[in-house]
């Protein structure tokens, strides 16, 4: 069965369509929804069926929307129509399924069964057997600049079906629709539809193959590099070496200035960093996660907004993010952070407690009941002293009577409506299986 026919197959369509529509998203320039899809698809199967066979088929040009990243910069992403992500997804489903017995054992992103922890832990493995110099290859915007007619060349050795190959190009081809105007698309896959993950991958397996013939140690998830060595000579040599055969090879432009040797601790992959922990080299969350976790955070718990909220609200919310956050980086060492980090998170909460409450009297009287109720052998006075203080609600927060009435305790188990805080610590041990 010629490979356009795998695509167009009920099985494999039905599985694209139910893909899409569990993945949601946005819709692209002719606003129909994933909702709507289905209704559309029933009505109109056999004319987009027929018109894809026949090569009449024409994709509609991609949404552009951007997104901000970490340095300030913003990450363009081009939404493809409902229509064409079910059918770009239909494409990449038998493509994933031929490429998979011919990807690298060393490329780990967007494939079955694989994650950016397995990446990290390669990383570690080369490391903790002796190869310590780091070389950090950055592609210059690769999916802005895959080469078109060099992406078809490396498909068609294994992708030999012309009609696959011409309704790829037209899909590569598509265009850009930007503030109501269209743009061609020369170079590049446009992040956001399911095809460029594929053909993002298929691109860089001959990097890997070319890594691999040399005998380079190497991880690679999507266009993040790291290749490793044993000496800082034999890393400067292999950079200048891989470099040039990108540029020479596959028509990219590699970062000079973010391109570099470096040492481990020096090194930042997938989020994560390197130390040595005694004999042992083991990765921790980079001081920009960090930050950047604190300030999501602080931005949501702003007291205008996180005080007119109900609080079992907030501690849902703020539970999920901070869930989330230590499930990705749980294989890093973090134990002192999430410490310290906890407490901070409970201090926050705390104020928006004690905001909430508002009036003096109101304060008074919450704190001596709950002071009565958990036996806290706090006096009158004390908790009288913090009711009616003049310190802005920050520091009226961190005095000891508030710390320990409005105790950790009660933040994680006795919230009404089942909304205890997550404890970052304890969630994160239980992970780590410590």
């Amino acid at each position: 069965m010629e490979l356009i026919e795998v695509i167009l197959s009920k099985e494999n369509l039905n599985r694209a369509y139910q893909k899409v529509v569990a993945n949601k998203g946005a819709g692209g320039i002719d606003g129909i929804t994933v909702e709507e899809l289905g209704d559309y698809i029933r009505e109109n199967k056999d004319m987009i069926v027929t018109s894809i066979r026949n090569r009449t088929y024409m994709p509609k040009p991609v949404r552009r929307v951007y997104i901000p990243k970490e340095n300030g910069k913003q990450r363009p992403l081009g939404i493809p129509t409902a229509l064409d992500r079910t059918i770009q997804q239909a494409i990449a489903q038998p493509i994933s399924d031929i490429y998979e017995k011919i990807f690298s054992e060393y490329s780990y992103g967007f494939r079955p069964g694989r994650s950016c922890h397995d990446a990290i832990r390669q990383a570690l493995y080369y490391l903790n057997e002796g190869y310590e110099w780091v070389i950090d290859i950055d592609i210059e915007q690769f999916f802005d600049k895959v080469n078109h007619d060099k992406l078809i060349q490396i498909l068609r050795e294994q992708v030999n079906d012309s009609t696959t190959l011409n309704l790829i190009r037209k899909y590569l081809k598509a265009g850009v629709m930007e503030k109501g105007l269209e743009k061609a698309t020369i170079t590049g896959v446009p992040q956001g539809g399911p095809l460029s993950v594929v053909c993002s991958n298929v691109y860089l397996d001959k990097l890997d193959k070319e890594l691999e013939q040399r005998g380079l140690r190497f991880t690679r998830y999507a266009d993040d590099v790291l290749i490793f060595t044993k000496s800082e000579i034999a890393a400067n040599r292999v950079m200048k070496s891989i470099c040039s055969w990108l540029e020479r090879k596959l028509f990219l432009k590699v970062n000079a200035t973010k391109t570099k040797v470096v040492r481990p601790t020096r090194s930042k992959y997938l989020g994560f960093t390197f130390l040595k922990n005694g004999s042992e080299w083991k990765v921790r969350p980079t001081n920009e996660k960090k930050k950047k976790l604190k300030k999501r955070l602080s931005e949501y718990l702003k007291r205008g907004k996180a005080v007119a909220r109900p609080l079992a609200v907030t501690i849902k919310r703020v539970n999920e993010i901070v869930r989330g956050w230590i499930n990705y980086f749980r294989i890093g060492m973090m134990k002192l952070f999430l410490e310290e980090f906890g407490e901070w998170l409970r201090h926050k909460i705390r104020v928006i407690v004690m905001k909430q409450w508002k009036r003096p009297k109101t304060i008074y009287r919450n704190l001596s009941y709950l002071n009565w109720k958990h036996k806290n052998g706090f006096s009158n006075k004390e908790i009288f002293k913090v009711a009616n203080s003049r310190l802005g609600w920050y520091k009226r927060s961190g005095m000891n009577v508030v710390n320990f009435i409005i105790s950790k305790d009660l933040l994680e188990n006795r919230i009404k409506d089942g909304a205890g805080l997550l404890n970052p610590l304890s969630y994160y041990l239980v992970k780590v299986g410590i």
